[in-house]
């Protein structure tokens, strides 16, 4: 399927797909949001930015996006140096977004047309395709997504795991090389979660570097193979493999991504680690 395959635009000897040094971002002054963040990922990553809501994972997100600028430090994609001076460049725009993927949290963000045929041509007209080629694209990710039943209707009108689904097949039209996805099971239901996690999965197999913001404890070894793990003061506190993570309780306790309820019967207190995929740990201390 044309929409699984490679680009082609990062060069083969361009050895990471972000590279950032140093890196922080203020939304106001004395307001940070991320503070000194210097990290790597390769492509055909998967990686999963973990922390408690606020800690700035999301906003890292962004900045790989392109969406927001880093206050300072350096960010650089496929070897080059990303930033508002250089996105102002409209071939180097054009290209990076071809590139780079971005699915939000809230799929209303991304859903403006009138019915979800049109929303997903969107993107390849506006990279340039023929309308023959388009259509072909529509069909393809209409496929991948089981949307093609969809295609007529208006995407305002759908579900929200419906709009989820849109709101990928949009972005997987342009056949980007890097998706960057916020909370990408968030409000999904069992069914809806199991369908994303199996697409996710192809995506990686395909060649493709996925970066997910997410405190969901239960899915994130599914997501992704790394964990990039956030303090609540915006530094990063861990870079580690996501399946080490549940033998770093103190860790994930001190970052806030589980808590733990402590209570006695008798002589014998009660420590319950709870993570947000509601897994228990019970310790027992006399």
């Amino acid at each position: 399927m044309a929409v699984l395959s490679s680009n082609n635009i990062c060069p083969t000897e361009v050895k990471s797909v972000f590279q950032l040094r140093n890196v922080s971002f203020e939304y106001e002054v004395n307001c940070p949001a991320i503070k000194n963040i210097s990290l790597t990922i390769a492509p055909g990553e998967r990686v999963a930015l973990m922390g408690a809501n606020g800690c700035g994972k999301s906003t890292l997100l962004k900045i790989l996006g392109g969406l927001q600028f880093a206050t300072s430090g350096v960010v650089e994609a496929f070897g080059l140096p990303i930033n508002s001076k250089e996105l102002d460049n409209e071939h180097t725009a054009f290209t990076f977004r071809r590139q780079v993927g971005f699915i939000f949290q809230n799929s209303d963000a991304q859903l403006f047309s009138s019915t979800v045929e049109e929303e997903i041509a969107f993107g390849p007209l506006h990279m340039g395709l023929s309308h023959e080629e388009t259509m072909q694209r529509v069909r393809d990710v209409s496929a991948l997504t089981s949307i093609e039943h969809m295609l007529q209707r208006a995407p305002f009108q759908l579900s929200g795991g419906e709009k989820k689904r849109v709101a990928l097949a949009c972005v997987l039209a342009c056949n980007p090389e890097v998706l960057l996805m916020d909370e990408p099971t968030a409000a999904l239901d069992p069914r809806a979660q199991n369908w994303l996690l199996q697409l996710l999965d192809k995506l990686h197999n395909a060649g493709k570097t996925l970066i997910v913001a997410t405190h969901d404890m239960e899915t994130v070894t599914q997501i992704a193979d790394r964990a990039l793990i956030f303090r609540e003061d915006h530094t990063l506190a861990a870079d580690i493999p996501t399946s080490q993570l549940k033998d770093n309780h103190k860790l994930l306790v001190d970052v806030n991504l589980i808590h733990e309820h402590i209570h006695r019967h008798g002589a014998v207190v009660h420590s319950h680690p709870h993570g947000h995929g509601g897994e228990h740990e019970h310790e027992h201390i006399l």
